[in-house]
């Protein structure tokens, strides 16, 4: 089905930033044409038309690193010191199950696509069950099963990840929209061979795979001490710094560490509101930037950086590396936005398909409502999305041509559908009961 939308404010974020301020789009799968609305052919057939009445419209959003089975754990300890181990670990290892994250992965998809994001590279566990969610919600996803030296709510062994991605990432092989990768957790929770298994899996698969990288002051200690290294620094030593490595985070970084991202063309994942709410810092992003280091935008889990939208993301960026730098001309709101889009989609290595509105990409595009009272007057469209906007202005999202939000709901499922059967899962674990009392307990 055709789609045309009209009377829209488009930023293309294509390599020349072009903007149409008023234009419109025609679409089926895939984008058939973009340009001015002076330029619209009289006789052009589609066969259904939405007016944009100013939305402005850009590229779905692309959020590059997340833990869409979390959600249960959101806003549970969020002050705490040691949250993880007092919290996450105990609960994951009581509670979670394939029936709960599956019903977490649908409800963080929702929100994803009610705040514009249309693409997300997740990385947790039962990642067949997020795969099906994935699918079941029209969503464009990577979706990552961890690996880790222990054993897992789903695996019987230590590294039992690696096993489970063997037999998970074939099986969606070929999918038009999901794609299934591994995640070792960190290089200090793996073993050399597990690491570079991974990265044979990718390999062999044509996937980016995912690992949280220099994201711990513990973790730069123990390399420093046991190696003499930084973490960038022992991945190159054992081989597995590549184009298809999404490193997650990245906030300690040297100099040297920045040559070797760049060198080996590695991606890296930028989580702002989760690297500040746990004090952890402030990443080289710029240094990264002017390395030549692809960047993008990502919310870390639900529990980590509480919201999965990137409108608050691009607020957070702008807000703490301008001060971080005490410059307040370092990055312009035009560049915030293409780390949400389309650097993110070359993070991804989907920047052939999606990341930009041009035509033979993807559908992928939402428009932003600029009739709030938040959203006037709008002198830059770019300011306006970073700086005044909020998820709750995405009005429309398309994903491959397919509508999945309109007028601000949900097309196909129901929000509050989703939130009750994921409600019943953490009821049927007693997952809220056993949270609060952990919140109680000395």
């Amino acid at each position: 089905m055709k789609t045309l939308i009209t009377n829209a404010w488009i930023v293309t974020m294509d390599a020349d930033m072009r903007q149409y301020r008023h234009g419109y789009v025609l679409a089926d799968e895939r984008i058939l044409k973009v340009g001015s609305m002076d330029t619209l052919p009289a006789d052009l057939a589609y066969d259904r038309h939405l007016d944009a009445k100013d939305a402005i419209l850009l590229p779905g959003m692309v959020n590059t690193h997340t833990h869409i089975g979390m959600i249960p754990f959101r806003s549970l300890g969020d002050d705490y010191p040691d949250r993880l181990r007092r919290f996450l670990f105990p609960l994951e290892n009581e509670c979670m199950d394939a029936q709960l994250a599956y019903a977490s992965g649908k409800y963080a998809i929702a929100e994803m696509q009610l705040a514009g994001v249309t693409t997300f590279f997740d990385m947790y566990y039962f990642e067949q069950e997020l795969a099906r969610a994935a699918d079941e919600m029209d969503a464009r996803a990577l979706v990552a099963e961890t690996v880790i030296d222990s054993v897992t709510v789903d695996v019987e062994e230590p590294m039992g990840g690696l096993q489970y991605a063997e037999q998970f990432v074939p099986e969606w092989q070929g999918h038009d929209r999901v794609r299934a990768s591994v995640a070792p957790h960190a290089p200090y929770t793996n073993t050399i061979e597990a690491q570079q298994q991974a990265d044979r899996i990718s390999e062999r698969y044509g996937v980016p795979w995912m690992m949280h990288v220099s994201e711990m002051d513990f973790e730069m200690e123990q390399l420093r001490q046991e190696r003499g290294q930084t973490p960038v620094e022992f991945l190159e030593e054992i081989g597995v710094l590549s184009p298809r490595l999404v490193a997650a985070h990245c906030i300690h970084l040297t100099d040297h560490d920045i040559e070797l991202l760049s060198k080996y063309d590695v991606k890296v994942a930028h989580c702002i509101g989760a690297n500040t709410k746990s004090a952890k810092g402030v990443a080289r992003v710029r240094d990264l930037l002017a390395a030549g280091v692809t960047v993008g935008l990502g919310t870390d889990g639900p529990s980590s950086g509480n919201t999965l939208d990137l409108f608050t993301q691009m607020r957070l960026f702008a807000n703490f590396h301008k001060t971080h730098l005490r410059n307040r001309s370092a990055f312009p709101a035009h560049e915030i936005v293409k780390l949400a889009t389309i650097e993110g989609a070359k993070v991804l290595g989907m920047d052939a398909q999606i990341g930009s509105i041009e035509t033979g990409k993807q559908a992928d595009f939402i428009l932003v409502e600029t009739v709030s009272v938040n959203m006037f007057p709008i002198y830059d469209p770019y300011s306006a999305l970073v700086y005044s906007a909020n998820a709750g202005n995405v009005r429309d999202v398309f994903i491959g041509g397919k509508q999945v939000v309109a007028e601000k709901e949900l097309v196909r499922h129901d929000a509050a559908g989703l939130r009750a059967e994921l409600a019943a899962a953490m009821q049927q674990c007693g997952f809220e009961e056993k949270a609060r009392k952990a919140m109680t307990d000395e």
